[in-house]
């Protein structure tokens, strides 16, 4: 794309878009490969709504250092008003207001993802209660997929809708995927009431051996498989083209969770094996239909 294309998209300048685009890049996820699909406004648009994600990420994860953590988000909320208002500092703060006047974001939505960050800066969660969980997969998922349904196309009721499901879904998979990870970070987000119900201790590497972990795991692998399938139904009732990026997701994740239910939790430092090509002709299809 020239410079002079570039600078058309959003009303920005080629520098700025290339800001955002770096932090994607430099990221190493496959986020910028899926987002291509996208035409280059709502395809810098999510650059713009991930940047924002990876830098607040990267504060509560201590990627980043700075003083305090807890100062640092509360500064995110602060510039978030000043980005309301119109007010820019930098690239990515100009990126961001063309991004959410151009596709009407909601202030809310970025404010539960620094709330859902916060959680984790805090220290590490272990064990938290039913609706602490449900929560913290709302802020950090969920809330997500909201400024993400409607910077690809669709505002509507179903669209929330979808995003409610989808990153429940997504969250609930990855939980149950990084156990051990989560464990080595002293964190273990399954929910209390499961733990104690199956006598798994509520200390984060003791609870990867109990024998209660398997079937208090396929409890949240079917409760991620049942967001998958609501996700799937509200999705029929929106913009079909508008729905592609989150239906190619849901097809890339589903084998994911497929492969761990086949595998069990007995031993969940054991890698999942989910073959590269079937998730691509998967999302493929997805792209379709």
């Amino acid at each position: 794309m020239s410079g002079f294309q570039q600078e058309a998209v959003l009303g920005c300048s080629s520098a700025d878009l290339e800001h955002v685009r770096s932090i994607v890049t430099r990221a190493g996820t496959s986020f910028a490969k899926g987002m291509k699909i996208l035409p280059a406004e709502r395809r810098y648009g999510m650059y713009a709504v991930y940047a924002f994600c990876r830098e607040v990420d990267d504060i509560a994860d201590g990627d980043v250092q700075v003083p305090d953590r807890d100062l640092a988000l509360k500064e995110w909320h602060e510039r978030l008003d000043r980005l309301f208002e119109g007010t820019t500092q930098d690239a990515l703060d100009r990126v961001l207001v063309a991004t959410i006047t151009r596709f009407s974001l909601r202030k809310a939505d970025f404010a539960a993802v620094i709330d859902g960050m916060a959680m984790d800066a805090a220290g590490p969660i272990v064990a938290p209660d039913e609706a602490m969980l449900d929560l913290y997969c709302d802020r950090v998922a969920s809330a997500v997929g909201r400024l993400s349904v409607r910077v690809f196309g669709d505002s509507s009721a179903e669209a929330d809708r979808v995003a409610y499901h989808l990153g429940r879904a997504l969250q609930l998979t990855n939980i149950l995927r990084d156990l051990q990870e989560d464990a080595d970070r002293g964190r273990l987000y399954l929910p209390r009431e499961l733990l104690q119900r199956y006598n798994v201790p509520l200390d984060p590497q003791e609870a990867l051996y109990a024998l209660g972990l398997d079937p208090l795991a396929r409890i949240l692998a079917v409760r991620a498989a049942d967001h998958f399938r609501e996700a799937r139904r509200a999705m029929q009732k929106c913009d079909s083209v508008a729905m592609r990026p989150a239906r190619m997701m849901a097809a890339s994740y589903r084998p994911v969770l497929t492969a761990m239910l086949r595998r069990g939790w007995r031993h969940p430092e054991t890698p999942v094996k989910v073959s590269k090509a079937a998730r691509v002709l998967r999302s493929l299809l997805a792209y379709y239909r």
